[in-house]
């Protein structure tokens, strides 16, 4: 099978003014409070990410994708913006971010901000105007509010559950003391939905975007992008209704839901492609939709964000019939649209690959193995982690995805086979899930504990002082100094993957070569170089050719279980 698309090339050369840059790029997701910390509060900052560029040049990406560095209470780990054209006070200021972006374009690498569209923080200056004001108001107009349920609007306008469990809205205290009107908030409560059927809304963020355009950003990464549009016509249906009659294939919305995946919301994205149009090149974006494969497409097309994240790789089990089969569905689906794929493994959100792979497989996403939630959730067991396997298994799906026509986003710390950080005690937890649905969600701190760059010395190198979540002793094994210029290591593995990368990355497509053996993967690329993957327990004989990288070192010229070897 033969997939293509677009030619587009990653030379150093052409990767400044390419309007394509973005197709095949490797892109390394920052959790800026989580990098690298420059003053020692305990929390990572922009000058902290500057002072990082030569190693992230070293490393060999070809942009940054920084989460949310906006003024934040971190209700939700700054995904709570209180102000959507600043930085954080305690991360840095504008200036310190403009050194940065000047710094990481000397380096050859492009700046892509997280925006955050759905909802803005219960500390933001429209959503204190809107308490203040009058039932009615335009203030209250620029957020969904509505009067409650009950003889005295005691009850809230539906039972609809909140993404982090709980009521999805809140009642307010009125201006004159007395109990009032209630607010939406799909996520926490500290995270009031804006409406956008509110021109105000659409024109402010046309503004956002050009204010961070002006400021070197070439692309976004666009938070619940599925989540903007709602229809709330009264009487609002029960969540009974929203799961039984609402809902499309497989589970996913098919477009009627009230407030997931509504058709109105590339309306939204179609102005947004206007503002970024202005630019040259483009400016890019990214769309974080958890929609049905078939309506990922209109996220991702040409006239809309032009991206549109595939999760379907990181919520499969590590096996050679499941990784084609998404693989070969979402390359068809790219050259059918225009688009271009994306593929991810670990991101701020979900249990670092590297632990997942090391569990029980078998049953997908809500197997207690795969998606490691229900692992954690029951203390974390060592007995039930196989550390080594699961590295093992993270670095050949590494190499697999880099190997990929299509953009590879990567995770920071993935670079260095971090694990998932289990035991953080209750009280040093943050994530707003942990505390919102005690007992049902561990929350996702695991996965955003600081980095480390020392083996030895305060928090493992992240910073002068302690570190905002607590790191574990055994950080010190996969530190950087500990792996910087080590053979077989993961940090180098993934230096010259990337780097070989954008010398053998050109047409965005592969053909699959038949292997007869259900546990191999082998696919071609243009320019005559190939991948092979053995998801088999049993070591495998190679086709003839030059091995430029393997995950796992060679056994008498044969690739061993669970790795993946490129050869020309």
């Amino acid at each position: 099978m033969s997939t293509t698309a677009t030619l587009a090339t990653l030379s150093d050369s052409n990767l400044a003014a390419d309007p394509n840059w973005w197709r095949q790029a490797s892109v390394y997701q920052i959790y800026p409070r989580s990098f690298s910390d420059s003053n020692g509060d305990g929390l990572g900052d922009i000058k902290g990410i500057t002072a990082k560029v030569p190693y992230l040049k070293e490393l060999g990406i070809d942009a940054v994708w920084l989460s949310p560095f906006y003024p934040s209470a971190l209700a939700d780990g700054g995904y709570d913006v209180d102000d959507y054209r600043n930085v954080d006070p305690k991360l840095g200021t504008l200036e310190d971010f403009a050194e940065m972006s000047a710094a990481l374009h000397a380096a050859g690498i492009k700046l892509i901000a997280d925006i955050v569209p759905n909802h803005s923080s219960n500390r933001h200056e429209w959503f204190k105007e809107a308490l203040a004001a009058p039932k009615g108001s335009a203030a209250r107009e620029r957020y969904i509010f509505r009067d409650g349920l009950g003889k005295n609007g005691e009850l809230p306008p539906s039972d609809w559950d909140s993404v982090f469990g709980g009521p999805a809205w809140e009642r307010i205290t009125e201006p004159d003391g007395t109990p009032g009107q209630w607010y939406l908030h799909i996520f926490a409560k500290e995270q009031p939905d804006l409406n956008w059927s509110n021109r105000e809304i659409r024109d402010d963020f046309l503004k956002t975007l050009r204010f961070w355009s002006d400021r070197g950003v070439d692309g976004f990464r666009v938070d619940v992008a599925h989540a903007l549009t709602k229809d709330l016509t009264e009487p609002l249906i029960s969540k009974v209704e929203l799961t039984e009659a609402n809902t499309g294939t497989d589970g996913f919305p098919d477009g009627s839901h009230p407030f997931w995946d509504r058709d109105e919301v590339h309306e939204i994205y179609a102005e947004w492609r206007e503002v970024f149009n202005e630019y040259n090149p483009p400016r890019t974006a990214v769309a974080e939709a958890w929609v049905h494969a078939t309506r990922r497409a209109r996220y991702a097309s040409p006239q809309g964000l032009g991206q549109a994240f595939n999760f379907d790789l990181l919520q499969a089990d590590f096996n050679a019939e499941e990784f084609q089969e998404i693989i070969t569905r979402n390359l068809a689906e790219a050259t059918a649209t225009g688009a271009s794929s994306t593929w991810v493994f670990s991101n701020h959100d979900v249990v670092r690959h590297a632990t997942r792979y090391g569990l029980p497989m078998g049953g997908g996403v809500h197997a207690k193995g795969q998606d490691g939630k229900g692992w954690l959730l029951a203390g974390a067991p060592a007995e039930e982690l196989n550390v080594e396997l699961g590295l093992r298994r993270a670095r050949a799906a590494s190499l697999l995805m880099l190997a990929l026509p299509g953009s590879a986003y990567l995770y920071q710390g993935e670079e260095l086979g971090l694990q998932e950080v289990g035991e953080i005690p209750d009280a040093d937890r943050q994530d707003p899930s942990f505390f919102r649905n005690k007992g049902v969600e561990i929350g996702r701190d695991g996965c955003r504990v600081p980095l480390p760059w020392a083996s030895e010395g305060t928090s493992f190198g992240f910073g002068a002082g302690d570190a905002h979540l607590p790191q574990p002793e055994w950080f010190s094994r996969y530190a950087v100094d500990a792996q910087d210029g080590v053979e077989g290591s993961t940090l180098e593995l993934y230096r010259k993957a990337l780097k070989l990368r954008r010398e053998l990355q050109t047409a965005e497509e592969l053909e699959w070569v038949e292997t007869g053996n259900p546990n191999v993967l082998q696919f071609s690329r243009h320019g005559g170089w190939q991948s092979v993957t053995n998801f088999g327990a049993e070591p495998v004989e190679l086709p003839a050719g030059e091995v430029l990288l393997s995950s796992a070192p060679l056994e008498a010229g044969k690739l061993p279980a669970n790795a993946t070897a490129w050869l020309r």
